[in-house]
């Protein structure tokens, strides 16, 4: 049967407690392992959203020399890695940020600052979570909307060669709309009018001249 420790002893948080001065080290390795956790998992997320931001961050990859056309077994797999990227930075910073505020601000002890910190880490990741399948509908539903361009003619608004993609502007619905469009078989000048003749799984089209 064990004994209670003694005043001024830490308990840990898997049981067995230290005495005051190695409780103290022990505050601190705690409090520098919540903070080094928020500082890089924090810095590692911020990095994620400035390249995908500026595009950088997603994969420019050519599948049987047709770009644009990705199957949807390869974006799910993309979607996954990118969402595991960034649910783990985002669990990472949460972690260290609540752990090291009960620690710290509410002086709480390091089994109550441990499982705070992986509530809210696992918290920040199901949000984000949320947030980014609500964002991946939002682009599929507009990708949808953009099946009515087929067959629509626009003019050329910013110019076309093929491998370097220009800007569209045409109507649809009464919406006066500028698009993002390719063409792989001849280069458009600005002002020439073209058709839509299929439309690309990253929201934009791939037009011909009429």
């Amino acid at each position: 049967m064990g004994f209670p420790p003694r005043t001024g002893q830490l308990v840990l948080p898997f049981g067995g407690a230290l005495t005051p001065s190695a409780s103290q080290g022990y505050r601190v390795t705690l409090h520098n392992f919540f903070l080094y956790s928020a500082v890089a998992g924090g810095a590692l997320f911020v990095v994620q959203l400035v390249l995908s931001a500026v595009g950088a961050g997603d994969a420019d990859l050519d599948f049987g020399g047709h770009h644009g056309d990705v199957t949807g077994h390869t974006s799910a797999d993309t979607a996954f890695k990118v969402l595991s990227l960034q649910g783990l930075t985002a669990f990472f910073a949460m972690f260290g940020l609540v752990g090291l505020a009960l620690l710290e601000e509410s002086q709480a002890g390091p089994t109550v600052s441990v499982l705070g910190g992986l509530l809210g880490g696992a918290a920040t990741t199901w949000l984000i979570s949320k947030i980014f399948h609500s964002a991946k509908r939002l682009e599929a539903s507009g990708t949808i909307q953009l099946q009515h361009a087929l067959g629509l003619t626009g003019t050329v608004y910013l110019g076309i060669a093929p491998g370097k993609p220009g800007k569209v502007t045409l109507t649809m619905k009464g919406r006066l709309l500028t698009l993002d469009a390719v063409s792989e078989t001849q280069a458009l000048a600005t002002g020439t009018e073209v058709r839509v003749v299929r439309v690309l799984g990253d929201g934009s089209i791939g037009v011909e001249k009429v």
